[in-house]
């Protein structure tokens, strides 16, 4: 048997680089505690004769998105730097889908000339496959109980395709709407108004769940089960998400000279306190508003709205500009969720959230950091991509929130057709008042199995 020595190539493997790999692998484990957050909320959150159907099907959907971005998504994404240096998307999605040579190979055994830094871009596929699960599990909040499993299912595929696309036009920083001065550092775009915009969409076609704005003649009121535990899990999101952020910086010598994904400058530290008080602020007036409202929904929203207004600019603003933006971010929130209860619209965390405090936030970055340089690459100092050539303005934010929002109701429109013609779109009114946990698990609305025969 004839074995071929492998060339070595230790400048792949260095302790910096160890430790720049150990920075994004920490963002894949605050992606995950993101995603049980979330399940904890819909778990607080769903009526119980369908809470364990709810739970699985956002899980699957998760998995879904995330294998699909291993198969084909992360190419789209790098695709911007291939194109840097004189690729093409192609050459980027031959290398990068899931058998391609570059996700495949060792780093120590590929030469830093064909490909520099490989651990961390192969980690990065894992940290953004994570980001393309959430996408589903956010949709699914906007579905959940309406939607069919398999065109749900069906739609998480999709969605994780067009959503890599997406992202290589407004996350990273040399991408085309962002090289043009459109920013978002913490990627507010492709992974909230996208999955907002094809709400949109969807949830007018599926109508409301029995029971959630007056009575049903089998539902009297839709209850939650468990709002301290929709509290938990919204803690356990704020406890993930500080690796998350860690993890859409860039770093350079000397040492770890830190710029953000939009290639603005910035600092660990900044971007952390920015983080901090985006949730703080947050919080302090959704507790205003649900005490003088006496609903603990704004408990809720509060914090989460003063972060999503706060993600895309946690790179440029100073703290104190992080604070006021998040005061005012539940304030337009609650504008959405009391017009959503009025109009009878049965979603009340997409659309207050990320239509409301996230194109409210993109616009305010817009307007607060106006002129800030950004975009380009790193060591380029000429040409289309030379280093920060670009300005952070406010008509490419619009610009860029109208790609995201548009992408995502062109994406619903068509996938609901389809899904009409074929598998279904619409869970049953009836089904949805008995319980999808009966109807599709056989479970006894106190959550036991019925027997079942092997």
């Amino acid at each position: 048997m004839e074995t071929v020595a492998a060339t070595l190539h230790a400048e792949q493997v260095t302790l910096n680089s160890l430790v720049q790999n150990l920075i994004y692998g920490s963002g894949t484990v605050g992606a995950i505690l993101v995603v049980v957050g979330l399940l904890m909320i819909d778990a607080g959150t769903t009526r119980s004769n369908s809470l364990f159907n709810s739970t699985i099907e956002k899980t699957v959907g998760f998995f879904v998105g995330f294998s699909v971005y291993f198969l084909i998504g992360f190419g789209f994404w790098a695709g911007q730097y291939y194109i840097m240096e004189g690729g093409t998307l192609a050459d980027s999605l031959a290398d990068w889908w899931l058998g391609g040579a570059l996700a495949n190979g060792h780093a120590q055994n590929v030469d830093p000339a064909v490909f520099p830094g490989l651990n961390t871009f192969q980690i990065f596929v894992f940290f953004l496959a994570c980001f393309a699960g959430i996408i589903n599990v956010l949709l699914h909040f906007a579905v959940s109980e309406r939607m069919k499993p398999l065109a749900y299912y069906i739609t998480s595929a999709v969605a994780a395709v067009v959503s890599s696309a997406l992202s290589l036009a407004v996350w990273g920083s040399v991408g085309p709407l962002t090289n043009a001065g459109f920013h978002d550092f913490f990627g507010v775009g492709f992974v909230y108004l996208f999955p907002a915009g094809m709400a949109l969409v969807l949830v007018p076609m599926l109508g409301q769940r029995p029971g959630m704005f007056g009575p049903h003649p089998r539902v009297a009121s839709y209850d939650a089960p468990s709002i301290g535990l929709a509290a938990t899990g919204l803690m356990t999101i704020f406890a993930g998400l500080p690796m998350v952020i860690l993890s859409c910086l860039f770093f350079f010598d000397p040492e770890a000279l830190a710029v953000s994904v939009t290639m603005a400058d910035t600092s660990v530290g900044i971007v952390f306190n920015n983080y901090g008080l985006a949730w703080a602020g947050g919080a302090i007036t959704g507790a205003i508003i649900g005490y003088r409202k006496r609903s603990y929904a704004y408990l809720l929203l509060g914090p989460l709205a003063g972060y999503v207004a706060g993600a895309p600019g946690f790179d440029v603003y100073a703290p104190w500009q992080t604070f006021l933006v998040a005061l005012f971010a539940p304030v337009v929130s609650w504008v959405i969720y009391e017009a959503t209860l009025k109009r009878g619209i049965d979603e009340h965390k997409l659309f207050p959230l990320f239509l409301g405090a996230g194109v409210y936030g993109m616009i305010m970055v817009g307007l607060i950091k106006a002129g800030t340089p950004h975009g380009g690459y790193f060591g380029i100092t000429e040409g289309p991509y030379a280093f920060q050539h670009g300005q952070i303005g406010v008509l490419m934010q619009l610009v860029g929130v109208a790609v995201c929002i548009g992408t995502g109701m062109v994406t619903a429109f068509i996938l609901s057709f389809v899904l009409k013609h074929t598998v279904g779109l619409h869970v049953d009114e009836d089904d949805q008042a008995t319980g999808l946990d009966e109807i599709y698990w056989g479970m006894k609305p106190n959550g036991s199995p019925q027997p079942q025969q092997f």
